[in-house]
C-alpha cells in the first residue's frame, strides 16, 4: 500500500531531541542529522529552548544535542521540556536516544582512555553506572531508541538516516529487524512477529551454516505450508497499520521478527517484507542483528562512536 496522496502537508516544526549516555554515539547522530539538512545545536542551555523556540521562525529543522554536560542539565527539567514540546500544535517533537550496553562503553571509554564527565577521577564504570540509572526516565520517554552495541559509526550513521532523511510524500518511515528470542527483545520495536513455528533450517545439515540472505534457506523456509498464509496476514495487517499510524501523525514504525537463534527464519522474514513494502514506495531499513555478531572484528565498533 503507497504512501496516501491526500495527506496534508506538516507545516510543525521539528524539533529533534538528541540525547542518551556518553560514548552511545550521540556525537555520532548529531553529525548524521546536519549532513542531512536540520539546524544543529549541541549542548543548549535548557533555560535557552523556550527562547529559540519562541523566537523568530526556524527555516530547518533542528536537531538539539542534550547530555550531563549541560549547563543547566536535569533529568526533571528535561522531562518537563518534552512534555511541554509535545503539548505545542506548532511542533512536532521527537526525543532520539542513543543506546550501548555497559560492557560496550567500558571498552569504548578504555581504547580512548577518555574521563567520564560523571566520574572524572573514578573509573569508568563508576561514572557509566550512574549516568545510566541518571537517564532511565529520558530513555522511557524516547521516540527512537537505537542501539549501537553491535553497530559501527557507519551503522550508526545510516540507521539515524533512516529514521530521519527527508522524505517528499511520504512521512513515515520503517525499520525491520531480525532477533534471536534466546538473546531479548531489541529495544525500540513497535510490532513483534515470532515465527518459531515454521520448520527450522537449523536442523538440516546442508542449510545449518547459512543464513536466510542464502537462496538455499530462504527457499527452505518459504515451502513450509505454514508461510505463506502466515506472510499474507502479516502483510495485510501491514498494510492495514500503516497508513492508519501514519495518519496519527506516526513518522517511523520498527517491526521485528523472532526466531530461535535469528539467523535463518526471522532473516527470511524480514527480507521478505522490507523487499514487498519497499517494491510499494516506503521508505525502509533492515537490520539483523544476529547476524551482526557474528561479523569480521574488523566491521565491529570501534573507538568511543560519539
Amino acid at each position: 500500500m503507497a504512501s496516501d496522496p491526500d495527506a496534508a502537508q506538516d507545516t510543525r516544526q521539528r524539533i529533534v531531541l538528541v540525547t542518551g549516555p556518553s560514548g552511545a554515539g550521540r556525537s555520532t547522530a548529531i553529525n548524521s542529522l546536519e549532513d542531512l539538512g536540520y539546524e544543529v545545536i549541541d549542548n543548549l542551555p535548557l533555560s535557552l529552548l523556550p527562547r529559540l523556540i519562541d523566537g523568530p521562525p526556524l527555516s530547518k529543522p533542528t536537531a538539539i544535542g542534550l547530555d550531563v554536560r549541560n549547563r543547566d542539565f536535569g533529568v526533571d527539567a528535561i522531562i518537563d521540556m518534552i512534555g511541554n514540546l509535545a503539548a505545542r500544535s506548532d511542533v512536532d517533537e521527537q526525543v532520539l536516544y542513543l543506546d550501548c550496553h555497559e560492557d560496550v562503553l567500558v571498552r569504548r571509554y578504555s581504547e580512548t582512555r577518555r574521563r567520564h564527565p560523571l566520574a572524572p577521577a573514578e573509573t569508568p564504570l563508576i561514572g557509566i553506572q550512574r549516568e545510566q540509572e541518571l537517564l532511565v526516565p529520558i530513555r522511557a520517554r524516547a521516540d527512537v531508541l537505537i542501539d549501537t552495541t553491535h553497530l559501527t559509526v557507519h551503522d550508526t550513521r545510516a540507521e539515524v538516516e533512516s529514521w530521519f532523511a527527508p522524505q517528499a510524500g511520504q512521512q513515515m518511515s520503517i525499520a525491520i529487524q531480525s532477533f534471536s528470542f534466546k538473546r531479548g527483545l531489541p529495544r525500540g520495536l513497535d510490532i513483534v512477529h515470532d515465527v518459531r513455528f515454521l520448520r527450522n533450517p537449523h536442523w538440516e545439515p546442508a542449510l545449518r551454516a547459512l543464513t536466510g540472505l542464502d537462496k538455499d534457506v530462504a527457499e527452505y523456509v518459504r515451502a513450509d505450508p505454514l508461510f505463506a498464509p502466515f506472510f499474507a496476514k502479516v502483510k495485510d495487517m501491514t498494510d492495514f497499520l500503516l497508513p492508519a499510524y501514519r495518519k496519527e501523525g506516526k513518522s517511523h514504525l520498527s517491526i521485528g521478527f523472532g526466531c530461535t537463534g535469528g539467523q535463518h527464519r526471522s532473516v527470511t522474514l524480514t527480507e521478505t517484507l522490507a523487499k514487498d513494502l519497499s517494491d510499494e514506495g516506503w521508505i525502509v531499513s533492515k537490520r539483523h542483528r544476529e547476524l551482526e555478531r557474528k561479523a569480521p572484528v574488523s566491521q565491529q565498533p570501534k573507538g568511543p562512536n560519539a
